[in-house]
């Protein structure tokens, strides 16, 4: 149904399969954050941070089609690609927060609240194109997680997380 496309579909500036590619790739890094987080049975776990990655990096694509698309080149319609950029930062911050909570003396939920922000910037960083900065911060992230784990056990065996 080609005749549909102009009511339905907006050409994009990124091919499809980039897109696909990017957003795997904020899948797959967000799920390794998740997986960690999983295994250590918090409230946001593998789920959750693949979609709060896989969001950002679906924001950071519709920054660059918005800023690209033809509606918005006149003077009448100013873009601004950090706003959207800002609004996942700030919307994950608050997601982010309400992971962290102080009971009894002892605060909690701050290794995993982290977690979600980092998994809204590699979705970010995903979705821009900077794949490499994805992997890599993804790769130091696990080995924080897991390998510096025994450290802080070391240093204060009754943090919890």
């Amino acid at each position: 149904m080609p005749e549909l496309d102009p009511y339905f579909a907006t050409q994009t500036t990124l091919p499809l399969s980039v897109i696909v590619m990017r957003l795997l790739i904020a899948m797959v890094c967000g799920a390794a954050i998740g997986f960690e987080r999983e295994r250590k049975n918090t409230a946001a776990g593998l789920r959750t941070h693949i979609l709060v990655c896989l969001s950002s990096a679906i924001v950071a694509i519709l920054t660059i089609e918005i800023a690209h698309h033809s509606a918005f080149q006149g003077q009448s319609a100013r873009v601004d690609p950090l706003r959207l950029i800002e609004a996942i930062t700030a919307g994950v911050a608050f997601l982010a927060a309400g992971m962290i909570v102080f009971s009894k003396g002892e605060v909690r939920g701050l290794t995993t609240g982290a977690g979600l922000w980092f998994s809204g910037a590699i979705g970010l960083s995903a979705g821009l194109g900077f794949w490499h900065v994805s992997l890599v911060a993804t790769a130091m992230a696990l080995i924080v997680l897991w390998l510096l784990q025994g450290l802080g056990a070391l240093i204060a065996p009754n943090d919890a997380d």
